[in-house]
């Protein structure tokens, strides 16, 4: 048996997911053999996943996404490293009841890119989500030797409202190792920078951005194209418009500007983690996240799992804290059943704060229904 699932936002981690499911199964068919491999799809939790899959954990001092200072983390393995966005530029690193849209700033997303570089890493799996952060990535560029400046000749402030200033960019002092490594943008999103379905209209509002917000980052994140096709040529205009370009407030965008290629986030990760042989040696498949609604179908990690799981022919089945799928959505995802902590316990406000008990008694649930 193999227990493959997210973590649960706000309640559990995805390797606190595994556990619990494992000591509910083990409850009830005390000698069954699971296996664990906490999964994530390249936003919060990345690192996390990969260090439970056997990468070490490194850490460095990094700018936040206001300018201060603190400690982010990386995994590496081998020449491998998983980068995740999030650990330096994520809303989990503001204040707490904090926003700030227009001035947040992916600088300590850079310096963790490049202290992987200097640990040696050759491939790189650059998880991006759960940014606080909509600055098309510039702040990352500038930390790894690139410079935008007004004009007057000056470095432009940092956040995506002052990309509206730059009047130059130049990427000739971009780290040169960033050419031979094998770059990977792993996204669970495939917006396009802006317009519409770009990053400000979709996502900055969970960011804070006011509608006039949304409108002053758009046309700055636009403008910093065009900016950068007098710099790069016509391929600043292609990225903007590529998916996954929108990812993590446009990070996604400065990212295939360094020469990334995208890739779904838990296709990437499911291959970092090893999970084909996992799969193999499995019979039952566990997965789940906090909510399994439509967001899950398009992108997240069950839906990557089970997709995977069904391929092999594997028999699938998912806990969650809450279910917004209906039966035969599940069934077309390739998961056999969804088990939601509110089915032992309606409360929501005790499914958040005790989920790690009643994810247990799920587990037995489980056990009871495949196991014996």
């Amino acid at each position: 048996m193999l227990v493959a699932a997210d973590k649960f936002k706000g309640s559990l981690t995805a390797v606190q997911v595994a556990e619990r499911v494992m000591a509910g199964l083990r409850r009830v068919v005390p000698g069954v053999e699971v296996e664990a491999l906490p999964v994530a799809d390249g936003g919060d939790g990345t690192v996390d996943a990969a260090v439970a899959a056997g990468f070490e954990r490194r850490e460095v001092r990094v700018a936040g996404p206001l300018g201060d200072e603190l400690t982010a983390a990386f995994a590496l393995r081998g020449d491998t490293a998983v980068v995740e966005m999030a650990e330096a530029s994520g809303l989990q690193r503001l204040p707490a009841g904090v926003f700030a849209p227009l001035t947040s700033s992916t600088y300590g997303s850079g310096e963790l890119l490049r202290a992987a570089l200097d640990a040696g890493a050759r491939t790189i799996v650059f998880g991006v989500g759960g940014s606080a952060t909509t600055d098309g990535g510039a702040g990352m560029l500038s930390a790894l030797g690139a410079r935008f400046v007004d004009a007057e000749g000056e470095p432009v402030a940092p956040g995506g409202a002052a990309l509206s200033d730059v009047a130059t960019a130049d990427l000739s002092g971009l780290d040169p190792r960033l050419s031979s490594v094998d770059f990977v943008l792993a996204s669970d999103v495939d917006n396009p920078l802006t317009g519409p379905k770009g990053a400000p209209a979709v996502y900055g509002p969970q960011k804070g951005a006011s509608p006039d917000d949304v409108e002053i980052l758009d046309a700055a994140l636009g403008h910093f194209a065009a900016v950068l096709e007098k710099s790069i040529g016509s391929r600043a205009t292609e990225y903007a418009a590529a998916p996954g370009a929108g990812a993590a407030g446009g990070i996604g965008y400065g990212a295939l500007v360094l020469g990334a290629r995208f890739r779904p986030g838990i296709e990437v990760m499911l291959d970092v983690l090893g999970f084909a042989p996992a799969l193999e040696r499995a019979t039952l498949v566990i997965t789940g996240e906090g909510s399994l609604d439509e967001q899950t179908l398009h992108g997240k990690a069950p839906a990557g799992v089970a997709a995977a799981a069904r391929a092999a022919g594997k028999k699938v089945v998912a806990v969650c804290g809450r279910l917004a799928l209906r039966p035969e959505a599940l069934g077309r995802a390739g998961i056999r059943r969804a088990y939601p902590l509110t089915e032992v316990e309606p409360d929501i406000a005790r499914c958040i704060s005790d989920a790690g008990p009643i994810l247990e008694t799920v587990a037995q649930n489980i056990a009871r229904d495949f196991l014996t």
